[in-house]
């Protein structure tokens, strides 16, 4: 059995360079999220998928379709990790200073991120076990950046070996096989 994890094309909006505000945080994310993305192809190492799981945002759904020839499951749990604000007062920050302060965040379960780590674990649980249903089948699983760190690291501890996901890259397939 192989399942592989790629994470949605490039989003054609790019990042702020200026200091924003939390309010314009925010507005950007939406922006972001109904974003078009850049297309290309993309190295299946040989490998035929059976089926297709995707997360239901724009960017991964349109990636899935344009990769995957076939029926898509359409998935909420494989959704980006959400991010909610942080602080009461509109403070102005760098974007990288902001999306540092709120994974970090989730990462220590601070009250502001409403989804806990837990609850993206049992996502993350789910939707590996949905896909190990039919050990004879490759599953193809388009995603999220964060979220692929740790269905990566789902799928090692339940006998798959595979590359080291730190930074995943868009659009690139990162290919899991059980031992």
């Amino acid at each position: 059995m192989k399942i592989g994890l790629v994470r949605h094309f490039k989003v054609m909006k790019g990042y702020p360079s200026a200091s924003l505000t939390q309010e314009r945080l925010f507005q950007w994310i939406q922006e972001y999220d109904s974003s078009d993305i850049e297309g290309k192809e993309v190295n299946f190492k040989g490998t035929t998928w059976d089926r297709c799981f995707s997360s239901d945002l724009y960017r991964a759904e349109k990636t899935a379709r344009q990769i995957y020839k076939g029926d898509i499951d359409i998935m909420e749990e494989l959704r980006e990790i959400p991010i909610y604000p942080l602080f009461k007062r509109n403070v102005k920050m760098p974007f990288p200073l902001w999306m540092l302060l709120i994974r970090l965040s989730w990462m220590v379960n601070h009250k502001s991120q409403l989804e806990k780590k837990v609850d993206v674990i049992n996502r993350i649980e789910y939707v590996v076990k949905k896909a190990m249903e039919n050990e004879e089948e490759n599953i193809l699983i388009v995603s999220h950046g964060a979220l692929m760190i740790y269905i990566q690291k789902y799928l090692v501890k339940n006998g798959f070996s595979g590359p080291k996901i730190t930074r995943a890259k868009n659009g690139v397939l990162y290919l899991f096989e059980k031992s």
